[in-house]
């Protein structure tokens, strides 16, 4: 592979691939760049078009020690300008291409730094010491249950009391106008109740925190991959997260409150995990141990876990919902920690639902959703429906990845057109009027009238234009929250619903769903999916017998809703483990444990063969460089050397604070790790690798102005300790905030007692499926390549590492932009 030096600006229009400067190394040799020739080798590149364009207004650069790839290859198209082209200073569309990797996520560092400091608090502290911590872990993990369980509790009393309100004034109106006529009102009245709902709700999450917007599991998914999103684990946002679901969901949208509850779960966590919150300014001085990245994570993937447990009622679920779709990092003890979340989680829901329904003690309603329980003999299931089973899961798969494909675009179409705020509410509450006004005509046209039964559960039923004694059944779905109607799929009798309303619900609704899901509301999709599935897999269990020409065998038509509405739920979002036992603990009945993972399975494997999961494609939309498991399949042939970054920007273990000050107040390269490197003989050679220092690291130095002629002068001076680091733990002061004099820039500052002194280095010829699997196995932020003597060469970050997958022509290689 040739080595090609070429040098490329940012602001370089077209290909033009001349004339930019790039950064020079600290003693002033011209910088070199490795770039390969992509032809003639066994995958295929494609390079996507660069967008400059910021997408939000506050960007965070993740850009590590080193230039950036599109500097080193020249296929680089920019838009210089391109916001200032427009009026107002924004584009009326903005460009996207999800080619892209983004410059703006940083990078979690899962990896301790070893330095000497850190080492002389571990020896000094006693095995008492460690157990002490041991037991501050299990406190942590036994209030992020509690706080979780609380906050499910208070939004489900919320939600029903909202909703209680809504569906009672709009049944009042309905029967008014039913005798005298009218309706016309009554529809006007629920359009309006809907979309004011929803209007406060969008309006609190586009304009106070938008990151609040959705259900918050792709961002916690990256979190806990090792991505930094900026202000997704802040107060702000569980506030606005909890009072934006409130108002969707009782605002009638076609949306579900358990998944916000995970976002809800992880952000309680990262809080108490600190013992301090940053948004109020108020630290309680406990727990400062925890405040780095490598605690931080472990009590987010409980938090996680205890906010499936008190959405679902489902502990083991959610403790298997981190270890699938969370972290990347699982060890015995955290399981246990985990569970334990999860089960106090449960039981607080369950506990303070007691108190609220007059029944204290009475802990039969262990989650947000309770499914009902399906009682082994009336819906017991023969060996010769699991096909029957089996097709029901490739028709989720179909219609999942259907679903996917559709909110894709929309989301596409939401990027370049829908980005103002003022848009962003519209749009909502578009969708509440629309909502309102489908679900009306459905009631109003549908004469679907069903006997009302002794033991019917629904406490909104509509009248309308049926009989006395009879009831409206396409009411029973669409006028009440989503979880009341899926129980009622699950649990009605036979002959409550009639083909024709249980298609035209599924169809509606489904369209409904996808246009719902990635407003700027707080939303979950998991109850939409389940509810969707709860329709059509009635249906599948309604008409059987008409094709079999058989009444008796399939007489429960529920056991059919709850397989199609896994089938659903796992063509969209595509989890197999967890959802199996979400779905087995919710509906309190091992039984369906085989048909349920055979669906899942089926599903997810026929939704791959399409398109990804919702989840990832949303991730994908962001541009966040997410690592998966694996490296891509076709990668061998790359080395650390063709996929890093070089050269490197380093330091002297003694370094002139001038020097240092110039690096980090660079705005062009906002790098966040340094190696620490002797210099050679040969001046114009890179240093051998003696150590790491992280660019936080070098601001609280700075701050604290650490230099060496300062220690000689004052020798009574406080010794800088790890306490200094982790109080300015997570949001260190920018570097154009600390005021550095002209003679201080002449001092020099000591990195040895600082810097990681044993940072994970790999030879230049390592293939990148094994840089991959160090990288991903220990979390890393950076990793340095070294050659045969030891020089630093250069740098792999986790860009480096996200830009390559596979794609329809084989390998692909994807762009970096600053979206």
């Amino acid at each position: 592979m040739a080595n090609i030096t070429k040098k490329v600006s940012w602001t370089s229009r077209g290909d033009d691939a001349g004339g930019g400067e790039g950064t020079p190394l600290l003693n002033g040799s011209e910088e070199v760049r490795y770039t390969r020739q992509l032809s003639g080798v066994g995958g295929m590149f494609h390079i996507g078009r660069l967008s400059t364009v910021d997408l939000e207004e506050d960007v965070t650069s993740d850009e590590e020690a080193r230039p950036t790839k599109s500097q080193r290859y020249g296929s680089v198209s920019t838009y210089p300008g391109s916001l200032q082209d427009s009026p107002k200073g924004r584009p009326e569309e903005i460009p996207h291409n999800e080619k892209l990797l983004s410059l703006k996520f940083e990078s979690l560092d899962y990896d301790s730094s070893e330095n000497q400091l850190f080492l002389e608090e571990e020896r000094r502290m006693s095995y008492l010491g460690f157990r002490c911590l041991e037991i501050s872990r299990w406190v942590i993990c036994g209030l992020i249950g509690f706080l979780t369980g609380l906050i499910a509790c208070c939004i489900d009393i919320a939600v029903e009391k909202l909703a209680g309100v809504k569906y009672f004034v709009v049944k009042q109106n309905i029967e008014k106008f039913t005798e005298v006529g009218g309706l016309s009102i009554s529809l006007i009245l629920w359009a309006v109740l809907n979309s004011s709902l929803v209007m406060v709700g969008a309006i609190t999450v586009a304009f106070i925190e938008p990151i609040a917007a959705g259900s918050g599991i792709p961002q916690i998914k990256c979190y806990l991959n090792g991505v930094k999103i900026p202000r997704v684990v802040r107060l702000k946002t569980l506030v606005v997260k909890v009072f934006g679901v409130i108002c969707s969901v009782a605002g009638g949208l076609a949306v579900g409150k358990e998944g916000p509850m995970i976002h809800s779960g992880a952000v309680v966590a990262a809080g108490v995990s600190q013992g301090r919150s940053t948004s109020l300014k108020k630290d309680f001085k406990i727990f400062e141990y925890f405040r780095r990245d490598t605690e931080k994570r472990d009590f987010v993937s409980a938090g996680a876990a205890a906010g499936v447990s008190a959405a679902f009622g489902a502990p083991v679920g959610g403790v298997l919902f981190s270890l699938e779709e969370g972290a990347s990092f699982w060890n015995q003890m955290l399981t246990w920690r985990i569970f334990f979340a999860s089960m106090i989680s449960t039981f607080t829901l369950n506990f303070f639902l007691s108190i609220y329904n007059n029944k204290p003690g009475d802990l039969s309603s262990p989650g947000l959703i309770n499914f009902g329980r399906f009682e082994s003999d009336s819906v017991a299931y023969n060996f010769y429906e699991i096909p029957l089973f089996i097709v029901m899961g490739a028709i989720g798969g179909l219609l999942g990845a259907l679903f996917n494909k559709l909110n894709y675009w929309l989301t596409i179409f939401r990027i370049r057109y829908v980005h103002r705020p003022c848009l962003q509410v519209m749009e909502a509450m578009l969708v509440a009027a629309v909502t309102a006004t489908v679900s009306f005509s459905m009631i109003y046209f549908s004469n679907d009238c069903q006997p009302l039964g002794p033991d019917q559960s629904e406490d909104y039923q509509l009248q309308l234009f049926c009989a006395d004694g009879e009831y409206n059944s396409m009411a029973t779905t669409f006028f009440n929250t989503p979880e009341r109607s899926v129980r009622s799929l699950f649990h009605n009798p036979p002959g409550s619903y009639n083909p024709g309303t249980l298609g035209m619900f599924t169809v509606t609704y489904f369209f409904l769903a996808c246009w719902t899901y990635g407003l700027a509301v707080s939303a979950g999709v998991f109850i939409p999916s389940l509810l969707i599935g709860a329709a059509w897999g009635r249906l599948f269990g309604i008409l059987l017998p008409t094709v079999t020409a058989s009444g008796s065998i399939w007489a429960d038509p529920g056991k059919y809703a709850l397989i199609g509405a896994a089938a659903q739920l796992g063509g969209i979002v595509r989890m197999t483990l967890s959802l199996t036992v979400i779905m087995v603990e919710a509906t309190g009945n091992v039984t369906y444990g085989l048909p349920i993972m055979l669906v899942l399975m089926t599903a997810k494997i026929v939704g791959d063969y399409f398109v990804e999961g919702l989840y990832d494609i949303h991730i994908k939309l962001q541009s966040v460089p997410f690592l998966h498991w694996e490296a891509p399949a076709t990668s061998h042939w790359l080395t650390a050397r063709e996929v890093m970054g070089a050269p490197v920007i380093c330091f002297n273990r003694l370094e002139k604070v001038g020097t240092i000050v110039d690096i980090l107040s660079n705005t062009s390269t906002n790098h966040n790790g340094f190696p620490v490197v002797v210099p050679v003989a040969a001046s114009d050679e890179p240093g051998k690798i003696c150590g790491l220092i992280l660019r936080s690291q070098l601001i609280v130095l700075l701050k604290h102005k650490v230099f060496v002629e300062l220690a000689r002068s004052r020798l009574t001076q406080r010794k800088l300790q790890l306490k200094d680091f982790r109080d300015a733990y997570p949001r260190f002061p920018p570097i154009q905030s600390i005021h550095v004099s002209q003679d201080e820039r002449d001092c020099m500052m000591d990195l040895s007692e600082f810097m990681n002194p044993t940072p994970y280095t790999v030879p230049q010829e390592t293939s990148l499926p094994r840089v991959f699997k160090l990288f991903r196995a220990l979390g890393l932020r950076h990793l340095v390549v070294v050659d045969h003597d030891n020089r630093v060469v250069g740098l792999v970050t986790r860009k480096d590492l996200a830009r390559y997958h596979l794609g329809k022509h084989g390998l692909e290689e994807l762009q970096l932009a600053q979206t």
